[in-house]
């Protein structure tokens, strides 16, 4: 059956419930669809249905067209009103176009004939075009916007006119990654700066190369006399070899020293995390800034020493210092609490301070390095 034969209230509800089979065909544009809304109303004489009638038409028209409820119900005010169903088409009230598809052009050819100048230069050469050399198809063009040249630098007819074709710009490759690094109470994540020895007569001191790991606070400092490649290089393996436990994690600011493809390079090779400090976020890199102050200054000062002197302070930092930043020199240790409202506190309690060592053996699955 389709649905010409479909003049029945009850052949309509049945085919509703799907128990009926209906062959059933509208178009898909909308006027065609409209008009059989009309006719249909027509033929089952719509204001002449009770309440429950009228519900049932109007399932069976949203089912056929697939349109929504609220837009049966419009359709149907409309052919109650004025006897028609029809598309209405819309009706905008737009803004009236100022510069024209001339003005475009023009604006195109003193492009080209500049190579492509700055919107406000662009805007001043319009001006002079008209204002000084008289030339008054550019009157409107004197008097536009810089903003809105760029939006006519932009449209249909401008591209059509000029094609600007610009060359691929080179795009740096990312080197380490912009967050705190996350350590979840296992060492290896060690946090690392660099600590100047002052300068004197326009001469560089040596540099003082701290690196803190973050659970345990165990500590190697590594001196050079500066900080460009050939040293830091053989410094930063010293460094990480140092530790008694393997590196997982490597965590500087924004220093040159350390964000440079060959350092990226070496901590690659030994599958070693590396990040680095977020902008506005002090406290990234806060705990080896605090261990600068509290031993590298406190043993060292901040008075200048020659880089000559280089290689007797790393021979001082790789035995004397090791041995005491490490193995007896207590540090405290936070714990945090949280309270009723969820809020985080670190405490730092005095029963709760032990050497970097003594941290180290009381992490599970450690082994004692002597």
């Amino acid at each position: 059956m389709s649905l010409e034969k479909l003049i029945t209230i009850d052949a309509i509800s049945q085919f509703l419930e799907g128990t009926h089979s209906v062959v059933f065909n509208v178009a898909t544009s909308k006027p065609t669809r409209h008009h059989w809304v009309q006719k249909t109303l027509v033929k089952l004489q719509y204001w002449q249905r009770g309440k429950t009638d009228k519900g049932v038409i109007t399932r069976y028209l949203m089912k056929v067209t697939g349109y929504s409820r609220a837009q049966i119900k419009r359709l149907i005010q409309q052919y109650h009103q004025s006897g028609t169903v029809s598309v209405k088409t819309a009706c905008r009230n737009g803004f009236k176009r100022r510069y024209t598809d001339a003005d475009i052009r023009l604006l195109a050819a003193m492009d080209e004939r500049h190579n492509q100048p700055s919107g406000p230069v662009l805007k001043k050469l319009c001006e002079r075009a008209y204002e000084r050399f008289g030339q008054a198809q550019y009157q409107r063009l004197a008097r536009i916007s810089v903003s809105h040249l760029y939006n006519l630098r932009g449209s249909t007819t401008y591209q059509r006119q000029r094609c600007t074709l610009t060359k691929t710009r080179p795009k740096a490759a990312v080197i380490g990654i912009r967050r705190k690094p996350c350590p979840n109470e296992q060492p290896g994540y060690i946090r690392i700066d660099s600590v100047h020895q002052g300068d004197l007569d326009k001469r560089k001191g040596i540099y003082h190369i701290n690196a803190v790991d973050e659970v345990t606070q165990f500590q190697i400092i590594v001196t050079v006399e500066r900080i460009s490649e050939r040293f830091m290089l053989p410094a930063l393996k010293q460094l990480l070899a140092a530790f008694p436990f393997k590196i997982q994690g490597f965590h500087a600011d924004y220093g040159g020293e350390y964000i440079n493809y060959t350092i990226a390079e070496l901590l690659e090779k030994l599958r070693i995390e590396f990040t680095k400090s977020r902008p506005r976020h002090s406290n990234d890199n806060a705990l080896v800034e605090s261990k600068n102050g509290s031993v590298v200054r406190k043993l060292y000062g901040y008075m200048h020493v020659p880089q000559h002197h280089a290689a007797d302070f790393a021979e001082l930092n790789r035995h004397q210092v090791y041995r005491y930043v490490n193995f007896h020199r207590p540090c405290y240790f936070p714990v945090t609490k949280t309270d009723h409202k969820g809020k985080q506190r670190k405490m730092y309690r005095h029963e709760d301070m032990m050497t970097p060592y003594e941290k180290f053996c009381s992490l599970p699955k450690t082994k004692p390095i002597f």
